[in-house]
């Protein structure tokens, strides 16, 4: 989740969300999506919304995925801290620039899950960096991609979904593809138990964007997020002083990560995960590393390997499997998360 950061739209009146529900309330409860992981899409253009999420978000992973090797460069030059810090500051400062009159009629419960995503998206990026110092890069890929795990739980703890067997089956195959993919052995120390908390707030993260996101809010929602990101992350970086890059080409770089595989990136989820339910969107961001991959081959000068053909193979099967799951239409409603 390195190029993570983290999320738009869904309409105040009836919304389809891809779990053959609709959503006919306030924004911040949502349908029951019980026995998969989405739902059967409606006819017409309602239908098409969830097909949408999901391009949505498989454009998102591919934006995460193509900064591994960027970021691998940049910060041999510039502390991890700074570049996240000055990163989410010049997406925050972008999308504000074009958010005012949505940021002026968002209202305060909006401003409060705002500046609560952003506060746990901004730890968990503090703890997956400050984990992957005590551990390799490959085991910190493999425990951070553990949210496709813990996002299930959490969604059936805290939104009371019931997870279907086709779920759990898609979440046991994206888990072994990103084992096959990343892992070269497993000793759990601090660094992997701070990186697998870091997992458990992605997850917290991606089950909360998913009962709180909503058409009218969406776009004002990431800015007040990627605001807090940057605050949170610049508290990190201050007590040795904020190094910015002095080469053009690390500028390029950070800026292509601030505006695509971030400010892009976060709009773009957030849009995807109002109709999308969390566990089935934690399934499709598993092709995150299945993209890094790619990207390697073809501007990292890496090399194919078995590994990579049979964990990208493990996760596309994963996305199979949530895309076929069975979907049945409830009007139960499902209780929306406070704050």
């Amino acid at each position: 989740m390195s190029g993570r950061t983290g999320s738009t739209d869904r309409g105040t009146g009836s919304a389809d969300r891809g779990d053959g529900s609709t959503d006919n309330t306030a924004p911040s409860s949502h349908p029951d999506r019980p026995g998969g992981l989405g739902g059967t899409s409606g006819s017409g253009s309602a239908g098409a919304v969830p097909k949408l999420a999901v391009l949505g978000l498989l454009a998102v992973t591919a934006s995460w995925g193509s900064t591994f090797f960027l970021i691998k460069d940049v910060v041999t030059r510039v502390p991890v801290p700074d570049f996240l810090a000055v990163r989410f500051a010049v997406a925050a400062v972008v999308l504000g620039v074009f958010a005012a009159p949505t940021l002026a009629r968002l209202g305060a419960a909006a401003w409060r899950r705002g500046a609560v995503l952003g506060l746990l998206y901004g730890l968990a990026q503090i703890l997956q960096t400050e984990g992957l110092a005590h551990t390799s890069a490959s085991v910190s890929g493999f425990v951070t991609g553990m949210y496709v795990v813990l996002t299930p739980v959490l969604a059936g703890v805290l939104l009371r979904h019931r997870i279907g067997r086709a779920t759990w089956l898609a979440v046991a195959l994206a888990t072994a593809g990103l084992a096959v993919l990343a892992l070269r052995g497993l000793a759990f120390g601090p660094g992997e138990l701070l990186t697998l908390l870091s997992a458990g707030l992605y997850a917290l993260h991606i089950v909360a964007l998913g009962a709180w996101t909503n058409q009218r809010d969406a776009f004002g929602l990431s800015v007040v997020q990627l605001g807090v990101i940057a605050v949170v992350c610049g508290v990190a970086a201050a007590p040795g002083g904020i190094t910015v890059p002095d080469r053009t080409g690390d500028w390029l770089a950070l800026l292509y990560m601030a505006l695509i595989a971030g400010a892009f990136a976060l709009v773009t989820q957030t849009w995807a995960q109002a109709h999308l339910p969390p566990t089935r969107a934690a399934v499709i961001m598993c092709m995150e590393p299945v993209w890094a991959s790619a990207f390697a081959l073809l501007f990292g000068g890496e090399s194919l390997t078995g590994r990579m053909v049979a964990g990208g193979g493990l996760i596309l099967a994963a996305m199979y499997t949530a895309e076929l799951a069975p979907r049945r239409r409830l009007p139960a409603e499902t209780p929306h998360l406070p704050v």
